[in-house]
């Protein structure tokens, strides 16, 4: 264990929550819509001077949508008063939250798309790529993907770089660029589970087989159907993918990998939003809960003449104060674009607006289906009696128990923890271990974690550094040690009686 990990805490045990089945996980059936959008951004270089070439690409996402298209909820007047102002926002949040329902569907099919940025080493080929490692990449709520292009530069300068092959950056479809795209189909809801299933879809159907420094076209084509199954059934064959998620994307991340635990030889979790069921406890006596994180999102400036301007202002601004200096121009430069108003002028704003960030954040039911699915063993976990101990001549299906977890939380003196949940954090990353406790049986999966010291719940944004030496080291001791298992088939312990409802 490190010096900076939070020890083994007490046993404890979590309120069962009604998972729900997520929809089929499938792109919308060719030919698409023509024309295919095109890219919003223009080509630029990555901020580091590392030998990776960086291309940008995109590919539809998942055909089927868990929620139905909902209006987008339209922006206060410029005319009201900074008290109407106020009160109009307060009622929008009530609508988010209006809007959202718990129905059974069939999905709402609708065509969308995800963008991802590729950072391939130079030079490398096809039969050097097999032994080396592809990271994958998804960035919390409201942040485009190049947000963690200042980990990547020191990542890709470090001895970890040796074994990095590619790097793959993610965007879900109302963040960056794919939020400019998808615009015309914006919606007032949205479910995280969804991001979880777009995860997946472009790791099964869109991913190349293997890297190679061969330019690759904007729009990824389909890999073919056997192809799909195969990994679907048993991986990738010439990849070793670990995949890196902060907060939003931790959450949705670990989604993929137990819907699809086959793909994913690691995961490096960064604090995510990834709760327990059972409410926290009340806050001590003169703590001031944290603000409404939907409603800061819908009051949130929008608005500048030049990105100078909007660097100078986000510098004064306490919350970017504690950000690394070259994520916060990295957050101007990528995460905002230029907008010609009727009168000619032309007005910076973000990429992702505020409506889009707080519809986000109103989704509650994800991180708890995953925090009882981490807990229980996955799907395969959840059962109303227990499992017999598996048959020894039968290969055993990998299962999100095989893949062994980082996580990296915050460890800055005074950084609250997630909803404000004193100890939470501690719970959160032995939570795997738990198992033993209430099922008699097994040790149940032992995780690593990290604490960093020099970032709050924004770790990629605070720490930079230290989180890609940390991350670093993981690689390495990854690639030193083949992946190893994190739980071997006798350990597998008894099952949880659970709740699978399939509501969406």
């Amino acid at each position: 264990m490190k010096p900076n990990s939070y020890p083994e805490p007490p046993p404890f045990q979590w309120d069962p929550y009604p998972v729900r089945v997520p929809l089929p996980v499938y792109p919308p059936t060719e030919p698409l819509p023509h024309p295919l959008p095109s890219l919003p951004s223009p080509p630029r270089q990555p901020n580091f001077s590392a030998p990776y070439t960086l291309t940008t690409h995109l590919f539809p996402a998942c055909y089927l949508r868990s929620t139905r298209p909902a209006p987008v909820p339209t922006p206060p007047s410029p005319s009201l008063s900074k008290d109407e102002r106020k009160q109009f926002l307060k009622e929008t949040r009530k609508e988010l939250d209006r809007l959202r329902t718990f129905k059974e569907t069939d999905g709402y099919p609708r065509v969308l798309w995800n963008c991802v940025n590729r950072y391939v080493k130079n030079g490398l080929n096809e039969k050097q790529a097999n032994a080396g490692v592809t990271l994958f990449f998804a960035h919390a709520n409201g942040f485009p993907k190049e947000i963690f292009e200042p980990t990547l530069a020191h990542l890709l300068s470090s001895p970890a770089a040796a074994v990095i092959d590619e790097v793959w950056v993610w965007e879900s479809i109302q963040h960056g660029d794919a939020a400019l795209i998808n615009a015309p189909s914006a919606s007032g809801l949205f479910d995280w589970q969804d991001n979880g299933r777009d995860i997946s879809n472009f790791l099964l159907y869109f991913m190349p087989s293997s890297s190679t420094a061969s330019t690759l076209p904007t729009h990824l084509p389909r890999v073919s159907t056997e192809c799909t199954a195969t990994r679907a059934r048993s991986g990738f064959a010439s990849r070793n993918l670990i995949a890196i998620g902060h907060s939003y994307g931790g959450c949705t991340s670990a989604l993929a990998a137990i819907l699809y635990p086959s793909l994913f030889k690691a995961l490096y979790l960064i604090d995510p939003v990834i709760l327990s069921p059972t409410p926290p406890p009340p806050l001590p006596a003169g703590t001031t809960p944290s603000g409404d994180l939907a409603l800061g999102a819908l009051s949130r400036r929008d608005g500048w003449e030049s990105r100078e301007e909007a660097l100078a202002s986000f510098s004064q601004n306490p919350f970017f104060k504690a950000w690394d200096p070259e994520v916060l121009k990295i957050y101007i430069e990528c995460g905002t674009h230029f907008v010609e108003q009727e009168s000619g002028k032309r007005t910076l704003r973000l990429k992702m607006p505020g409506v889009q960030e707080a519809v986000v954040f109103v989704e509650v039911h994800t991180e708890k289906e995953v925090f009882h699915l981490l807990g229980s063993g996955g799907f395969e976990g959840l059962s109303s009696s227990e499992k017999e101990a598996p048959d020894s001549s039968q290969k055993k299906k990998k299962t999100i128990d095989d893949i062994p977890i980082r996580w990296c939380v915050p460890g800055k003196p005074g950084a609250r923890e997630l909803r404000d949940e004193v100890g939470g954090t501690q719970q959160r990353v032995w939570l795997r271990s738990m198992r033993s406790h209430w099922t008699g049986r097994g040790r149940g999966v032992r995780d690593t974690n990290v604490r960093i010291l020099g970032g709050g719940h924004l770790i990629p944004q605070e720490a930079p550094k230290e989180l890609a030496d940390d991350l670093g080291e993981y690689i390495l001791e990854l690639s030193s040690s083949e992946y190893p298992s994190s739980i071997s088939p006798s350990d597998t312990p008894r099952t949880r009686q659970f709740n699978v409802k399939a509501s969406l």
